[in-house]
Formats: C-alpha cells, structure tokens, sequence
C-alpha cells in the first residue's frame, strides 16, 4: 500500500523548491493524499477483479460434473464481487479539497487510511480463499457460504467508508 507519508523520500527537487511556496505545501499532500487513496482502491478492485478467474473455473468444473444446482450461488458470489469491484473504482476518494461542503480531517483522513488497510486484507483474504476453490474438495454450499458472507462485510465496510466521507458516519471502524 502506498504511504503519502514515505513520499518525501522519493520527490524531486522541484518538489521540494516548491514546498517552500506558502500554501503549495498543503496542497502538495493533498495530492499525495489523492494519489494514495486512488493506488489503494485500485489494488484492491483489481486484487478482487483477479479472483473472477478462478471463480469461473470452479463453474466449469461444477458444470463438468453436473452440480448445476450450484452455479447459483456462484452467480451470486460473483454478482457481489463485481458490486465490490464497482464501488471501489468509483467511491468517493478519501480526501476532501479546499472547498468542499464536508471536510475531512488530517486525524479522520490517518484513521480512514489505516481502515482502508484492513480492507486490502480482507479482500486480499477473500480472494485468496476464491482461488483456492477449484483445488476445493468442499461441497459447494459449504465453500461459497463464508465467502458470500466475507464479499457482504465488504460492502457493509464500504458504505460505511462512504458515509464517513459523506460526514453522516461518526467515525472508522477499528477493524
């Protein structure tokens, strides 16, 4: 995950003229701020994007073996990872500009950067347990309960992140 701290160590020395300029300063990590915030929603669709693969894998093999009273529920879990994918590309960035009607706070900005940590995690989780389904020696409804529920708390996380930005959610989950 990109850190907006650590990127003083990697900038120019145009940067660094330019941090001088009264103003530029701020301005400055509020953009690193907006790139970090867009690199880490991208990695996390994209992380989620790649377990579509071998989902569609485990389909054909349940088709191959004539389980298709279970592709259902594949088309379920699929559905809600392509909800998750979407909202990620485009959910409101975590950060809030000059003007904007709710402004969000360098502490609430750390604390929310910290709770899109722990989303990389649980997607990084959930797509790892979706790769591991066609190896699965699982019945389908035991293999794809948990990962549902996993995808759901997902999206219950993501409203939350986005009700925060909204300023009508207090404040991060710890977890």
């Amino acid at each position: 995950m990109v850190d907006p701290k650590q990127h003083a160590s990697n900038r120019g020395a145009i940067e660094t003229i330019l941090r001088y300029i009264p103003g530029f300063s701020g301005y400055l990590e509020k953009e690193y701020r907006r790139d970090a915030d867009t690199l880490t929603r991208k990695w996390i669709a994209d992380r989620l994007d790649r377990a579509k693969s071998p989902l569609d894998t485990y389909g054909r093999m349940l088709v191959d073996l004539g389980q298709i009273d279970q592709l259902p529920m594949i088309d379920r879990l699929r559905a809600k990872l392509d909800t998750a994918i979407g909202r990620l590309r485009g959910a409101m960035p975590g950060y809030s500009g000059f003007f904007d009607f709710v402004q969000i706070g360098e502490d609430q900005l750390d604390d929310l950067y910290d709770y899109d940590g722990s989303l990389i995690t649980e997607a990084d989780t959930v797509a790892g347990a979706i790769e591991k389904l066609p190896a699965s020696s699982d019945p389908p409804a035991v293999a794809l309960t948990p990962l549902i529920a996993a995808v759901n708390v997902m999206l219950a996380k993501l409203d939350e992140r986005e009700n925060i930005l909204k300023g009508i959610g207090s404040e991060p989950p710890t977890s």
